[in-house]
């Protein structure tokens, strides 16, 4: 099933006079259970790509359609609302809410949207084991490491069940033991729960896990590879 596909997108930014093309005409389509990672140098479009796929910015032309629905249609509201129930996003910096531990970061999406007190728990729970952090349930983000706090932020970006989780340098402030320990876990949840993930990186470490590769450059994809057995 497809869940992505993105056609003909273009994205321009202008600051005064000066105009940036971010991306020149791209068009990608990204199948359910995919595990792809965009990658390219400094410059070359992967993350505005990526937000354009999780909704958090529009194409200058071209359409974007997500899970069917075509978010250059959509308002503002209507946009937050597909990635409340379509999207989980990982981020460089971890993004936790430091005053809350990693159960209530967890939790949070679920009480946002409002699910009763005991199917929050279970879920948390269960995604907190998944991410082996059953028993650092009740420490604060300044008491685990980094590679502890990226995999409650992966529990957290899968907590609502979503169609596609987005990730944006997800090892780029881990070490070698940590990142692979978090590509680890993240590959393994891809193969149980069929969630697609898409990640734009210069890690070669998450690269090498990749199922698919797209390549970009000046803001046109190059390449779009596949790896054997993936």
């Amino acid at each position: 099933m497809e869940v992505a596909n993105i056609s003909n997108v273009t994205r321009t930014f202008t600051i005064g006079k000066v105009e940036t093309r971010a991306l020149r005409g791209v068009d990608l389509k990204i199948d359910s259970g995919e595990f792809t990672a965009l990658v390219g140098p400094s410059g070359s479009g992967k993350t505005t790509l990526l937000q354009i796929i999780g909704c958090l910015d529009l194409p200058t032309t071209g359409t974007v359609h997500i899970n069917g629905q075509d978010v250059t249609k959509l308002n503002r509201n209507q946009r937050a609302d597909l990635r409340k129930s379509t999207l989980g996003f990982v981020f460089q910096f971890f993004a936790l809410i430091p005053t809350l531990n990693a159960y209530e970061n967890v939790e949070m999406p679920l009480l946002l949207g409002g699910q009763k007190n005991g199917s929050r728990k279970q879920r948390v729970m269960e995604l907190l084991g998944a991410v082996g952090l059953s028993d650092r349930a009740n420490h604060r983000p300044d008491q685990l490491s980094g590679g502890e706090q990226q995999r409650v932020a992966v529990a957290r970006a899968l907590i609502t069940r979503p169609l596609i989780v987005l990730a944006d340098e997800p090892t780029a402030n881990l070490d070698t033991d940590n990142g692979k320990q978090v590509m680890e876990i993240i590959s393994k949840l891809n193969k149980e729960t069929g969630v697609t993930f898409v990640f734009a990186t210069h890690d070669p470490r998450v690269i090498g896990y990749a199922g698919r590769v797209v390549t970009l450059r000046d803001g046109v994809i190059e390449k779009d590879e596949r790896a054997n057995g993936k």
